[in-house]
């Protein structure tokens, strides 16, 4: 039912005509809209202040009574500054104890609680603390400087701590992605460089979630160790795949914390293992190797690609003998997300849901560009990580049938029969050496 509307003489605030002379002659002294709403905002807060400041007085002012409790001291002036500018208030003194509107005022903020909000928010996309001044100047709040701008947003150290605690046990999660990104951050005297770690896994309902986040001065298997122990003590499990690169440090620690779960080399960093093996060499050359990769991995059949990963190997080989090496060792590594449901294939073969969230981490970075503290580091990442989570909140990545198959046992395939290895066999010659040609590779 739709509700009954206001009778327009009802739906306006009405002043009688003292209070329509009042506000024509404060809009007149003042210099524009915002100034006319800091002086209203200023008289309507002080009003209530003035009354409960009388009330604890126990009579009017100036008035003789044996029931008075208190008298008043006159005012202590309080700059707020709020989304509108600065409003000047005038707190109530008293002769004896104090008082404070604490219903109306946080004790010692002289920041609104809806600036907070806007800086803070302002903080988290990425906008450095002396852009923010600088626009908070624009909005008419005065000398709101760095300093304060950092204060304010240190209120999200208690968010930032409840999402590195958050219990995991009711997000289990198939696949991990792993990675860790460097930025520069004051230890005692010096600016040095920091790893910030960070752990993303797919749940059961078909969803990204940022499930841990750390700052280690290395990646050594220690550091990584004690970061995937956190999350395992946290509750976390269902993990089939960890999806990274290859960094001793992190292997080590992921066969020792998972055990059993399966290890995918992240493809797009060992292409540039490749290329960097391949250094010195024609581009042509170098080429025909990242083509013989891409090759293999994008097979649509997992015995065809391991097909076509044999017969590029010598060739890989004959550009580079380091590269060659790589290449050999690196096949079931590349190849274990054929292990598991086609369907997610493409999401598993890299590690670029890590790279993705590490683009935006060095977005803001780039803004900071050196942070104070450890803290102020991780309290800017965890931030960014916190708002795009709730951005994946709102889209699956699978649905849940279809994540639900990425925690299954990945079932044995059974070996090709003797027709099929011939047959796929010749099809990976076939795709070999057209790259082969196309690129004019020859063995040396």
């Amino acid at each position: 039912m739709e509700g009954k509307a206001m009778p327009q003489e009802e739906s306006v605030l009405r002043l009688g005509r003292d209070e329509a002379l009042e506000a024509a002659r404060l809009w007149q002294e003042c210099g524009d809209a915002r100034e006319f709403a800091c002086r209203v905002l200023g008289s309507v807060m002080n009003a209530p202040m003035d009354s409960e400041a009388q009330q604890m007085c126990g009579a009017s002012r100036n008035e003789r009574s044996g029931g008075r409790e208190n008298s008043r001291n006159g005012y202590r002036p309080r700059s707020l500054k709020t989304a509108v500018g600065d409003v000047e208030l005038e707190i109530p003194k008293l002769r004896h104890g104090t008082y404070y509107p604490e219903r109306m005022l946080a004790r010692w903020s002289r920041v609104d609680t809806s600036v907070a909000a806007i800086v803070q928010e302002m903080y988290v996309c990425g906008v450095s603390t002396r852009k923010v001044e600088r626009v908070a100047s624009r909005l008419g709040i005065s000398s709101l400087s760095s300093s304060e701008v950092s204060s304010l947003c240190s209120d999200l150290d208690a968010e930032v701590a409840e999402f590195r605690r958050r219990d995991l046990s009711g997000t289990p999660c198939c696949y991990l992605w792993l990675d860790a990104t460097y930025m520069s951050c004051r230890v005692g005297s010096s600016v040095v460089s920091q790893g910030v770690v960070t752990a993303i896994g797919l749940g059961a309902d078909g969803r990204k979630h940022f499930l841990g986040c750390d700052v280690v001065d290395t990646e050594s298997e220690d550091s990584w160790a004690a970061f995937l122990g956190g999350l395992r003590e946290r509750g976390l499990a269902g993990v089939r795949l960890v999806v990274s690169d290859s960094h001793a440090g992190l292997v080590a620690a992921v066969s020792r914390l998972f055990q059993g779960c399966a290890w995918q080399r992240c493809v797009t960093h060992l292409q540039r293992n490749l290329q960097s093996a391949c250094s010195g060499r024609p581009e042509d050359s170098k080429a025909a190797v990242r083509d013989l990769v891409h090759a293999a991995v994008y097979q649509d059949d997992p015995d065809l690609a391991r097909c076509v990963w044999a017969e590029a190997a010598p060739w890989v080989a004959s550009v580079s003998a380091r590269a060659g090496e790589v290449f050999e060792q690196a096949e079931d590594s590349a190849l274990a997300f054929t292990a598991f449901p086609r369907a997610h294939w493409a999401k598993l073969r890299t590690n670029n849901v890590q790279e993705r969230a590490n683009r935006e981490i060095k977005r803001r970075y780039r803004v900071v560009q050196s942070f104070p503290s450890r803290e102020s580091m991780l309290r800017l990442t965890c931030a960014s990580l916190m708002e795009t989570e709730g951005q994946w909140s709102q889209q699956r990545v699978f649905s849940e049938a279809s994540a639900a198959e990425g925690f299954a046992e990945p079932a044995d395939r059974p070996a090709p029969t003797e027709g099929r290895r011939r047959a796929l066999g010749r099809r990976a010659r076939e795709i070999v050496d057209e790259i082969v040609e196309r690129r004019g590779l020859k063995k040396e």
